[in-house]
């Protein structure tokens, strides 16, 4: 390229170009000032932890790992490095804090050790407390942290003296946590958390963790066969779940169990403690079909049910749900009228327009939440509006009292077609925007107010700067709905491209399944797709049923039949898209990881009629392997519904009896050390298609999980893919 930085190489060492870019943001209930977490450069994997003062515009930072840690590099526990991969995070320094209620106080860990800081002035210290420290909380009072320490949950002053333990295991063997979230809970339930603070300060909720019942997993590592492979508690589907209870410790050594009906709901989903009510838990059924909000008394451990969810397919999880109003009313999402809607107590606060995915923030009048405008309702009143709103996440408030005339919803901030998350303290709102024309995304301090003529209108306090370095490629996709279920697709051409250089080989390019939304309305989603498709690729990014944002029943149509489903809506996108798109429909690749990659196997192996090469990244091919929580809410007990498993598999003799011929090329990439989808899934691939007499190619990545952090891997693998596939497809 000329000189130029290429864009694989760009890609790795920024992380994909998360580096830099602020994040984490928490916003002072009296406006004073922003925290968040933001790397100096786009290619410097240590994260700073940042104060915006808004009174004074001053930007510093309050916390510098470098600094703290004398360029000494990090050292991770077990239980550290468990946590990154359970969230995806690559990058260094402080990836997490927590902080008081006034946003005065900040703890972190950072090598296994303890750091507290006061953010107004910016000074940081280090805490003398028994390590290796993993997700340390201040009290809401700032007065004291919380933490967890070798399976114990402690709690030491603010000042560092009086580090004591309020619980821990009551054996050696091992299995046994206090404070810490489960691999089920960490990995599929979006909880990463596992001790809550009283609102008083003076309690806390914690989960007892016994997983002495689960299966264990040993990953180990060929290249480096002197090593001891990891034992992994790793619960697959139709097998034990660790053991999951919650205990109410209070800082003066007592110690009160909290009682429900375990039995019937033995998944700990959701825990939220406020001043505006009693705890409130939510617990699953196994088959995810059953749910009950309940309010646990503090006195003496018991539950009532607060409300109760059933659903015939399954019931899903929601960021920052349930909670209380203010007056202690319920806030919840639910599915009704078949639209997900937003609810404060008995009322709904939104229509079937909206889709909404989270509650972000609960007012003393109001609810800010993120939503997508719901394509169904959109399509069914005709035009053309669904495809305009493709892609689209917005940040609304819905009032539930004292909002006069006003009633309904408002959008916050400008409404250009993008992707908005945002935090809230007080009034001032920190909204997170990435755009389709505009490399990266902003970060405006907003104020919500009106005009005189008592329309929403917000001011802009500040912004918050990203040192994410800029792409070297432009992505160009063109969002639209495809077909007759109007599938939501993103099409890319190569740059230049010109309508009579002919058709294109096409390159399907999805992840395709449960809680994997690709097509979005942000411009650096579809980078990795633009740089194919410039190697000569037209492009398609298909969200068939399954994946998120669409509506309740979008997501629900693939239960016991994630092969077919799923697989049907690619075929049926790339045959929509090519009566008016430059498809060469003779020459069809297809990629994809993890979800994607089953997806890639499953089109090489059972529809060679539409697909001609297929890469499959670290694919799910026995989803007996995979682990309960997210297997059964889509197939079900193995042990009830076989077949459902066995329909469903890739190496399976009623999964390979679907494969049809022509074998087509395939490449199967796996890292060795992923711990979530285990080299096994490969490995067995492979061998049944060699049993099968089927060409393929695998490459092994020693060292690698599942997320492929590493730079000069990351770099590779696109190499290695775009050459497999021009090979296979016969281009020059």
């Amino acid at each position: 390229m000329t000189g130029q930085l290429s864009f694989p190489r760009q890609y790795a060492r920024t992380q994909r170009f998360s580096l830099g870019a602020p994040r984490a943001f928490t916003v002072a209930p009296d406006d004073s000032r922003v925290v968040f977490l933001r790397s100096r450069s786009g290619t410097d994997r240590a994260n700073l932890l940042w104060v915006h003062d808004l009174e004074t515009a001053r930007e510093y930072p309050a916390a510098d790992p470098a600094a703290l840690l004398g360029g000494v590099d990090e050292e991770l526990s077990a239980e550290e490095r468990a946590r990154r991969e359970r969230s995806r995070e690559g990058s260094a320094g402080v990836v997490g804090y927590a902080v008081d209620q006034s946003v005065q106080l900040a703890a972190f860990a950072l090598s296994g050790r303890l750091f507290a800081t006061e953010l107004r002035a910016g000074d940081t210290r280090e805490l003398p407390v028994a390590g290796p420290v993993v997700d340390p909380r201040p009290s809401p009072d700032g007065r004291r942290i919380a933490y967890v320490a070798q399976r114990a949950l402690r709690v030491v002053e603010a000042d560092g003296s009086g580090d004591r333990a309020l619980a821990a295991p009551e054996s050696d063997e091992g299995t046994v946590s206090y404070g810490l979230a489960e691999f089920i809970a960490a990995e599929e339930m979006d909880r990463a958390r596992g001790f809550w603070w009283s609102p008083e300060s003076d309690a806390l909720l914690v989960a007892r963790v016994d997983d002495a019942l689960v299966r264990r997993s040993w990953i180990s590592d060929p290249a480096h066969p002197g090593q001891r492979p990891v034992e992994v508690a790793y619960p697959a589907a139709g097998t034990p779940n660790a053991e999951v209870t919650l205990v109410l410790l209070g800082l003066d050594g007592s110690r009160t169990e909290v009682e429900w009906d375990r039995e019937r709901f033995p998944y700990l989903a959701r825990v939220h403690w406020s001043a505006s009510g009693p705890p409130l838990l939510l617990v699953q059924s196994r088959d995810q079909r059953g749910q009950r909000c309940l309010a646990v008394d503090t006195a003496t451990g018991g539950t009532s049910t607060v409300h109760a969810d059933e659903d015939p397919v399954f019931l899903d999880l929601f960021p920052g749900v349930p909670a209380w109003t203010p007056d202690g009313r319920l806030v919840r999402i639910a599915d009704e009228g078949g639209a997900r809607v937003l609810m404060v107590g008995d009322r709904r606060l939104t229509s079937g327009a909206l889709h909404v995915r989270a509650v972000l923030d609960i007012g003393e009048d109001d609810v800010l939440f993120s939503a997508s405008p719901d394509t169904e309702e959109a399509a069914a009143r005709g035009g053309d509006t669904a495809g305009e709103r493709t892609g689209e996440v917005v940040v609304y408030r819905a009032w539930f009292r004292g909002s006069g005339d006003q009633g309904g919803w408002e959008a916050v901030g400008e409404r250009p077609r993008a992707v908005h998350s945002a935090v809230r303290g007080g009034e001032v709102i920190a909204l997170t925007r990435a755009t389709l024309d505009r490399p990266g995304g902003t970060v405006e301090l907003i104020r919500p107010g009106y005009d005189g003529a008592k329309r929403p209108r917000e001011s802009v306090v500040a912004e918050i700067s990203s040192h994410a370095e800029r792409p070297v490629i432009t992505a160009r996709p063109r969002l639209l709905p495809a077909g007759e279920r109007r599938i939501p697709c993103a099409v890319l051409l190569p740059e230049g491209y010109r309508e009579e250089d002919g058709p294109l080989p096409v390159l399907m390019d999805p992840y395709g399944g449960p809680h994997g939304q690709r097509v979005v309305a942000a411009h650096n989603a579809h980078l990795t797709s633009q740089w194919f498709a410039n190697h000569g690729f037209a492009v398609i990014v298909a969200d068939g049923r399954g994946t998120p944002g669409r509506s309740p029943a979008w997501e629900k149509a693939i239960r016991d039949d994630l092969a077919r489903v799923t697989l049907e809506d690619q075929v049926d996108a790339l045959r929509a898209l090519a009566a008016d798109h430059p498809l060469d429909l003779d020459r069809v690749a297809i990629r994809g990881w993890s979800y994607g990659g089953y997806l890639a196997a499953l089109a090489a192996l059972r529809r060679p009629d539409v697909f001609h090469a297929a890469v499959v990244g670290a694919p799910v091919t026995d989803w007996r392997l995979y682990d309960t929580h997210y297997t059964e809410r889509y197939l079900g007990d193995p042990e009830r519904q076989p077949a459902v498993y066995a329909a469903n598999s890739l190496v399976t003799d009623e999964g390979l009896a679907e494969a049809a011929e022509p074998a087509r090329p395939m490449m199967i990439i796996h890292g060795l050390a992923d711990d979530n989808v285990v080299v096994a899934h490969s490995l067995r691939l492979s061998s049944a298609l060699l049993a099968a007499g089927r060409p393929h190619e695998v490459l092994p990545l020693s060292g690698v999980t599942h997320m492929t952090p590493q730079e000069q891997v990351a770099e590779n693998l696109l190499l290695l893919q775009v050459d497999f596939l021009k090979r296979s497809l016969g281009m020059a």
